[in-house]
């Protein structure tokens, strides 16, 4: 029928009634100390149901057409996100003011959900009502704004997460640290080998396959077996040659860590370089040596530009394949957030887990955020 109700946006629908759904999980979790699971706190036990009214009002937008009901959509959901940050502190403080100093507030399993949903509404507004790509991602980023505020203006420092930082903080400064090392120390040097090989594979293709072949072979095999694999060499390289050792070259440590990741990059890395190349019009080209272009100036300045944003997009994928990855390399001794989290795992520290899982989402997603800004940015300069 023409004039019953219909369903404008489904994916805002679908994700507002899973939201409304959590409701039923917990949204805090009170313990006595950072050892113990302790007890979960309602959403309905701590806040008025006045709460829920942000949800409410974007389940009635799901049925409103227009860009003027995604703006709104945005406004709200980023309004939850806000709420939820502060209604996290909020509860930390009151708790922490009524408990022990041992007590650990620490949000529930309702609490990150309503965060993943309340992000997704954001994510599908801004998709939906913004087309260019500059304003896609500054309206991403300022979603951050001020959740970053509440950080770092303390009204959050009662969760249980921050006084894990608070007591090791110059333990996840140097994790910190290891964890950038790690990560440049791969993306470097794999864009130079994976460009040269890359820039051989494509002047020769008839040496692709074998090429490519052996760079499958390496990214089957499993991280922790690479790692594994490395430490003997090295050990043996270094005992022979014992003057490698005042280079930091070790069986364990940092060298093994950045030779399987670099390892691991050659491939996305390559594709990328290859595929970019390939991609360049044969007309661009022809135009280019028509203008009296020689075949050096055609490579650098037609072919590497109009390959830039594959490339881009691969060392996109390599960086936050990278940042991933260098948890896995604590096990070796590499350090950085990876040392954090098994060591909150031997010791059955929940705090301690997140504390080195959570900065290494926040990095792998500001990492693939530059990357996305330096893409937008690149094609408002090459429509």
């Amino acid at each position: 029928m023409e004039g019953s109700l219909r369903c404008h946006n489904r994916v805002l629908l679908l994700l507002v009634i899973l939201a409304l759904a959590a409701t039923g999980l917990p949204f805090i979790n009170y313990a006595p100390n950072r050892l113990v699971s302790g007890e979960s706190r309602a959403l309905w036990q701590l806040f008025s149901a006045l709460w829920l009214l942000l949800p409410c009002l974007m389940l009635v937008l799901s049925f409103v057409p227009g860009r003027g009901a995604q703006v709104a959509t945005l406004m709200l959901a980023e309004a939850l996100v806000w709420l939820l940050v502060w209604s996290a502190g909020r509860a930390a403080t009151d708790l922490a003011q009524s408990g022990s100093a041992l007590a650990r507030t620490s949000p529930g399993s309702g609490w990150w959900l309503w965060l993943a949903l309340a992000l997704l509404i954001c994510s599908d507004a801004i998709r939906r009502f913004a087309a260019h790509p500059v304003w896609r991602w500054l309206l991403h980023a300022q979603i951050w704004a001020l959740p970053l505020f509440l950080l770092l203006s303390g009204e959050l420092d009662n969760l249980s997460l921050l006084r894990e930082y608070a007591n090791r903080q110059d333990v996840f400064n140097d994790a910190l640290a290891q964890h950038l090392t790690l990560l440049l120390g791969t993306l470097l040097p794999a864009l130079a080998i994976g460009f040269a090989i890359g820039l051989w594979c494509y002047r020769h293709p008839l040496r692709q396959g074998p090429v490519f072949a052996i760079l499958n072979v390496i990214q089957t095999v499993p991280s922790v077996a690479l790692f594994g694999l490395l430490i003997a060499p090295l050990a043996g390289l270094v005992l022979h040659f014992p003057w490698l050792s005042r280079f930091g070259i070790a069986g364990t440590g940092l060298t093994p860590a950045l030779i399987a990741l670099i390892l691991y990059a050659l491939l996305p890395m390559v594709r990328g370089v290859v595929a970019g190349l390939n991609q360049v019009p044969q007309e661009v080209l022809e135009s280019a040596s028509a203008m009296g272009m020689s075949a050096r100036q055609r490579f650098w300045h037609v072919r590497v530009p109009l390959a830039l944003p594959l490339l881009l997009r691969s060392m996109r994928v390599v960086s936050v394949q990278t940042v991933g990855m260098a948890v896995i390399a604590a096990l070796i001794g590499a350090g950085g957030f990876g040392a954090l989290v098994f060591q909150g795992l031997l010791s059955s520290a929940l705090d301690l887990v997140l504390l080195g899982v959570i900065p290494v989402i926040a990095l792998a997603v500001v990492v693939d955020a530059l990357f996305g800004l330096g893409l937008a940015l690149l094609k408002v300069k090459q429509p």
